[in-house]
């Protein structure tokens, strides 16, 4: 059966991420955060969703394309394919990466980065076409119906527990620090969050944040840790980012923040944890397994020279 990849069109979102969830099913991902995503992608990243689609109409191929505009170099090209595992060995991943390198050479990039599982399969294939390996990072998965999760004390003298809804009249704060924790966030790409309007329209009015169990640790005042959580309604429940600003680590915050989070994700009915760390971020790791979240999965990134 022939194969072909097009451009998403409007009704597509549920068969990409029918794929998305069969591909990766260590993140969230629903329809409308997708369409939502497609909808507010920075201008400069270029982005283009593409699907890999059979003669009948179903999808099952996907890929993410688009230009790291947040990047300190302009020339940072990305794209991760995802194949339905129901339909291996048709070509749809091929045929999806093609069309985004082409793409993206024309936009300029000259270094592309592509995530896939760790798996021999995997890659194999990213070697065969040039990609190599650069760095991994692992899906921890959580049990939250049977996790004993640590007991929740009360804060330090001087620290209070919010939420992100209690910064709802003004958002700022939390953008301050998720820039400066974003900054140093381990990564062979690095961002730099620079633009308040478009941080308030992608990611505070994001379908998947959820406010509630976005947890803030203030310390006299200051905003200085969090753990930003994403929620998708059908009872599982993400760490989106979690980090400290650099003045106040080494003083458990981040531990703080994940905890209260995870006790009010459990009492709101979520039934799965997950989250992501850099293979080499030894901090966040012991943090995670403290909590009992175990390794579900090894992602690795590979990347390829252009141009």
């Amino acid at each position: 059966m022939t194969v072909i990849v097009r451009d998403v069109r409007a009704g597509d979102a549920e068969g990409f991420a029918r794929v998305r969830r069969a591909a990766l099913p260590f993140m969230l991902v629903t329809a409308e955060q997708l369409t939502f995503d497609w909808a507010h992608a920075h201008p400069r990243s270029h982005y283009r969703p593409l699907v890999a689609e059979t003669e009948d109409g179903g999808i099952i191929g996907t890929a993410q394309v688009g230009i790291a505009h947040d990047a300190p170099k302009p020339d940072i090209g990305y794209v991760n394919v995802y194949v339905d595992p129901a339909h291996p060995g048709r070509g749809a991943g091929t045929l999806l990466l093609r069309a985004a390198e082409e793409y993206l050479a024309e936009r300029g990039a000259r270094t592309l980065y592509s995530w896939a599982l760790d798996e021999p399969a995997n890659r194999a294939w990213a070697e065969r076409r040039g990609y190599a390996p650069s760095r991994s990072a692992h899906f921890l998965r959580l049990d939250l119906t049977a996790a004993e999760l640590p007991p929740l004390s009360a804060p330090p003298a001087g620290v209070e527990l919010l939420t992100a809804e209690d910064f709802a009249a003004d958002p700022r704060p939390l953008f301050e620090l998720d820039a400066v924790t974003t900054a140093d966030e381990p990564g062979d790409v690095g961002a730099e969050l620079d633009d308040y309007a478009h941080w308030l329209a992608t990611t505070w009015e994001h379908p998947l944040l959820d406010r509630a169990l976005t947890t803030v640790v203030v310390v006299d005042g200051v905003p200085a840790a969090f753990t930003a959580a994403r929620t998708d309604g059908l009872g599982r429940y993400a760490s989106g980012m979690t980090g400290t600003a650099p003045a106040f680590r080494g003083r458990g915050l981040a531990k703080l923040a994940k905890n209260a989070s995870l006790h009010r994700a459990r009492a709101a009915g979520c039934t799965e944890a997950f989250t992501g760390n850099d293979a080499g971020n030894g901090p966040m790791l012991a943090i995670n397994r403290w909590f009992g979240y175990e390794i579900a999965a090894t992602e690795v990134r590979h990347v390829r020279t252009i141009g």
